[in-house]
């Protein structure tokens, strides 16, 4: 995690004291269930607890055990008997160490994704006060970065809205997913120790238990939760982009807000950048980046080996911190985003009426022309407003052809902005639920 772009919440989850605590109260449960089972004396798990549960890790004292036995579960067992004494025999009873890391490692992913999903909701409601703000602000429509037709600025936060809805539905199913529990022992067999023991960890830590562990989680249940960190990160950028374009100076229609003293460049004082989008832009191919190695980890050897290991240090802080502060980022920039509806409609009045060539067209062929000559009728009046700068009203009105099919006021009533925002409520309704 790069301290630049982490956040203290989520930079908080995957902390070193964080890991070792959960890893305590993974171990602790277990005993709790064995002690109920009569494998280990009742009083050695109230030992556990009341030693473990109050203790302060020592991370120095546990890497130096590690220096020497290369192992950090061991580490930390053997600073964990250091704390309880000479009951801590009694812990780790028929466990292995993929039972506690990969079980502390699902409950970091579903602490990140409540993170995550309360971003989410803070992004979702930033759009939706946006996007009912400009509801019925009129604004050129582009395909290929080229006119199309009006639609509103309103609308277009809608269809963001709609796409981050879908990406909380995902994450939700994500982190019902990941969010499993594997005490199992070597291959996963409970051979020396009780399955009852894992559903009782499961329950404390509000886990399911892993069906079939095999000694690991299946990461296929990762592979998927990365991959939904992906796809929000990919609609992320899709909105910085579009943010981008719309502060292009030549379209100048929004752009982030500049604050008061804020610096665009160290050459050119005139400089208003987009600086914050960009910077998501960058952000969002970090975080898709880590659902590569995340699928390539679901193929480990027979019952487990530990090459999703090293992937899963890394993958696990990096992409959620990322995340977390893309989102957070993202929600500023929706929330101060300077719009200038004027700027939309000295853009959308740029090239004199072009926009409503194919209500023009789907008139002249409701007028009986066939399609094929009424899309050469209504292109070659357009192409004189690309070309000559004419104005494409005072062009059909001028073209015999044309009005030999459609009477002039016909053809001015087809230059109504109106007729594109008719159902606008129809759209909020469906993705707000409300139009108002």
């Amino acid at each position: 995690m790069i301290p630049r772009y982490s956040r203290p919440e989520m930079t908080a989850v995957w902390s070193p004291e964080t890991k070792f605590r959960i890893w305590f109260e993974i171990e602790a449960h277990a005993c709790d269930a064995l002690a109920e089972l009569g494998v280990i004396p009742k009083e050695a798990a109230r030992t556990i607890w009341e030693k473990g549960g109050n203790a302060t890790f020592d991370i120095a004292r546990i890497d130096e055990i590690e220096r020497e036995t290369k192992h950090d579960v061991i580490a930390f067992l053997t600073h964990l008997s250091e704390i309880v004494g000479p009951d801590a025999r009694f812990v780790h009873q028929g466990m292995t160490s993929s039972d506690v890391l990969d079980t502390c490692f699902n409950v970091q992913l579903t602490k990140a994704a409540d993170i995550l999903l309360a971003d989410l909701d803070a992004l979702l409601q930033a759009l939706e006060r946006r996007a009912f703000e400009h509801k019925d602000t009129v604004t050129i429509g582009r395909s290929h970065g080229i006119h199309a037709e009006p639609t509103t600025f309103g609308v277009k936060l809608a269809g963001f809205h709609a796409e981050f809805q879908r990406s909380r539905q995902r994450l939700v199913a994500a982190r019902e997913e990941i969010a499993t529990c594997a005490i199992s022992g070597a291959v996963g067999t409970f051979a020396n120790i009780e399955p009852a023991v894992e559903e009782h960890v499961a329950k404390a830590m509000d886990l399911a238990p892993e069906p079939v562990s095999t000694q690991v989680i299946p990461r296929d249940r990762h592979a998927m939760f990365f991959a939904t960190l992906g796809v929000i990160a990919s609609s992320i950028e899709r909105l910085a982009i579009e943010v981008r374009h719309l502060q292009r100076t030549e379209v100048l229609e929004a752009e982030e807000y500049f604050s008061p003293g804020q610096k665009g460049s160290s050459a050119m004082p005139h400089k208003r950048n987009p600086v914050l989008t960009e910077n998501l832009t960058g952000l969002a191919r970090m975080v898709r980046s880590y659902a590569l190695p995340a699928m390539e980890n679901v193929a480990l050897w027979h019952e487990r080996d530990i090459s999703h290991s090293s992937v899963e240090r890394y993958i696990g802080p990096d992409a959620t911190a990322t995340l977390d502060f893309a989102l957070a980022r993202l929600t500023s920039v929706v929330d101060k985003l300077v719009v200038y509806p004027e700027h939309m409609q000295a853009n959308l009045d740029k090239f004199k009426g072009l926009v409503h060539s194919q209500r023009v067209l789907l008139a002249l062929t409701q007028a009986g022309v066939s399609r094929e000559d009424a899309y050469r009728l209504v292109q070659r009046n357009a192409m004189k407003v690309w070309q000559e700068g004419k104005d494409f009203l005072e062009e059909l009105l001028a073209d015999k052809d044309v009005t030999a099919a459609l009477g002039e006021d016909e053809i001015r009533e087809k230059f109504d902005l109106g007729y594109h925002t008719k159902h606008v409520d129809t759209i909020f309704k469906r993705v707000f639920g409300r139009s108002a």
